[in-house]
């Protein structure tokens, strides 16, 4: 037990109390006075107690710390003792020394009493240190016995030179042990007077609550602090100084992530040691915000157009709401998105040096920041990733709410494709536990263009020839669009030449494309052109048919007779080839041979054979 003693000195005041007698020392032992390192707690309602009613506060029995075991047989004729091994042959009473509340300069007693648990007489010495600070008083300066059951009373003087803490020890020698009694004396002590607990009752989840406290410094030295407590609490200032008497205002915040039950312990650190314990609890819930519909679909937009529909969140809590549009669900998803990104972002640093056969060590690629990979269709500002779409956009993306009321805002929608999107998106929201979903749906309208025809049938043509014809392609849309014209694979593709080939359309306009037509190969034929349109999911496509022909040629007569022809004398007919198609055609004419019979041969070589066979006849 703790004994202060600081009113029993009332000759204190520059007198002597009693006689004093130092006590015998032994000089191996050196001085302990030192500030006290980390001493306990002392209670502040301990410290607030006068003498008096320490000193009728029944005393507390403690173990001394034990460092040397001696042989009885060595030191006295009794070598057994009626005292437990693992008990001290003499209890000190109190079993450790305190003084506290006490002034610079002035002198203070305290009382140590040492009573013989044996049954027979046992040697006794008490030693302190060289102190200047503390002294004993010892009822004799030798060592001498004590009867069995009886106590011997030592008194400890202290003198201190100013009001901070002081530690020394008493060493008790008996006959079977070396024991050590701690005298403290503990100085003046910082109190800043904290509630014992602190309760934040229903208060809005993933919102900071904040409660703001007058504290004083009821102690009698100037409060150097610092204040620790565990998430979601906190507290500001957490470190700081308030002198002696003085007051100051700090603020605890209670910022719950989700709904339930907090209790966290909020430990107030002194500079002398000590550690005052408080205590921090709340209640979390879901307050009354919504959204005015869970779903929201834009009417049909043209690609490269916008269009927009209003949205409404209520707030009908009594906080200032802070919002903010996300992409995914909640915090653990953003944070493996995040973590995923990453790996990708250094992936492709290490792909660099694999290429050129160098393997550099990961130290020398730090992580990038996450704002870097937007690249890869995420925008991640810092520590967060907002909502960020090219096909809708919400406005305001960020904001507060005022307490009991709406605030409106537009969804924009701005398709690139002809095409249904749908997203989904989510509204963190202070206040709520979960982040409130948003289903976006809108259809993007590609450009109205269309053919005057999509079939063409130019009938029979000639082979060689040349035609041309015209097709139209119009804008009924109010968006301006590009197309081109895709030609076919096949060879008779090759014979169309579209002009232009390609252009832009404005809207509600017209343009005229020509269609020329050189045809190479004969036959039938079927091909189809497509007219790519930009934005719209299937292209226009014409259909040309038609047939090619070779050149028609006729003669006039269809069979040549020169009847009877006398021998040696020629004889010339006349026929007329006609072309009746319309394009010029080259011709080539020839009599492939005589027919049956023995060959032809002229007149001259029949007469220069005279003994042809032909001269037999």
């Amino acid at each position: 037990m703790r004994l202060q003693l600081g009113d029993l000195c009332d000759m204190a005041s520059c007198k002597t109390p009693w006689p004093m007698r130092s006590c015998r020392r032994a000089d191996r032992f050196q001085s302990r006075v030192v500030t006290s390192r980390n001493p306990k707690l002392a209670r502040e309602a301990e410290e607030s107690l006068t003498t008096k009613q320490r000193l009728a506060s029944p005393w507390e029995r403690r173990r001394p710390r034990t460092t040397q075991l001696r042989d009885m047989g060595g030191v006295s004729h009794q070598k057994f003792s009626a005292v437990d091994p693992d008990q001290r042959l003499f209890q000190p009473f109190p079993s450790e020394v305190v003084f506290e509340n006490y002034v610079p300069r002035q002198f203070y007693i305290a009382t140590l009493a040492l009573r013989n648990r044996d049954r027979v007489p046992r040697l006794l010495n008490v030693i302190l240190g060289n102190s200047p600070y503390f002294e004993l008083i010892s009822p004799s300066d030798e060592d001498y016995k004590v009867a069995a059951g009886m106590s011997s009373t030592y008194r400890i003087l202290f003198r201190p030179d100013e009001n901070k803490d002081y530690f020394d020890e008493l060493i008790i020698i008996t006959e079977r042990e070396k024991f050590f009694v701690p005298i403290r004396a503990i100085g003046a002590r910082a109190i800043l007077d904290f509630p014992e607990q602190l309760n934040f009752t229903d208060c809005p989840v993933r919102f900071s609550t904040r409660k703001t406290l007058l504290v004083r410094n009821v102690g009698k030295r100037e409060a150097c602090y610092s204040i620790t407590t565990l998430s979601p609490f906190s507290v500001d200032p957490s470190i700081g100084t308030l002198g002696v008497g003085e007051a100051m205002e700090v603020t605890v915040e209670f910022h719950p992530p989700k709904t339930g039950v907090y209790s966290s312990p909020m430990i107030v650190h002194y500079d002398t040691g000590e550690d005052v314990h408080k205590s921090l609890s709340g209640t979390a819930v879901d307050v009354n915000i919504r959204l005015d519909e869970s779903s929201l679909t834009v009417e049909k937009t043209s690609i490269m157009l916008s269009n927009q529909r209003s949205l409404v969140i209520h707030n009908q809590s009594a906080i200032t709401a802070h919002f903010q549009w996300k992409r995914f669900v909640d915090q653990e998803e953003e944070e493996r998105q995040k973590l995923r990104l990453q790996r990708q972002e250094e992936d492709k640093l290490l792909d660099v040096p694999k290429e050129h056969g160098v393997v550099p060590p990961l130290r020398e690629h730090p992580s990038l920041p996450l704002c870097t990979f937007q690249n890869q269709g995420t925008e991640v500002q810092g520590a967060c990733m907002p909502f960020c779409n090219d096909i809708f956009t919400i406005v305001p993306m960020e904001g507060d709410i005022l307490p009991n009321s709406s605030l409106e805002m537009n969804v924009i929608f701005k398709p690139k494709e002809a095409r249904v999107y749908q997203e989904t998106v989510y509204c963190d929201i202070s206040g709520c536990e979960t982040r409130l979903p948003l289903c976006l749906r809108g259809e993007g309208v590609g450009p109205h263009v269309e053919l005057s025809c999509d079939q063409l049938s130019i009938g029979k043509v000639f082979v060689g020839s040349t035609h041309s014809y015209r097709v139209l392609l119009l804008n009924r849309g109010v968006v301006e669009t590009h197309f081109s014209v895709v030609y076919p694979e096949r060879a008779v593709g090759c014979c169309f030449t579209f002009t232009p080939r390609e252009g832009m359309l404005l809207p509600f306009e017209h343009q005229v494309i020509r269609i020329s037509f050189n045809a190479t190969v004969l036959g039938q034929f079927t091909e189809e052109f497509q007219f790519s349109v930009k934005g719209s999911p299937e292209p226009l496509t014409l259909t040309v048919s038609g047939c090619v022909i070779g050149p028609v040629f006729h003669f006039d007569v269809s069979c040549l007779r020169f009847g009877e022809v006398s021998f040696g004398f020629p004889r010339t007919l006349c026929c007329r080839l006609t072309n009746t198609s319309s394009m010029p055609f080259n011709f080539n004419l020839r009599i492939p041979g005589d027919g049956s019979g023995a060959p032809s041969m002229t007149s001259f070589a029949q007469v220069s054979d005279s003994i042809g066979l032909s001269w037999r006849k």
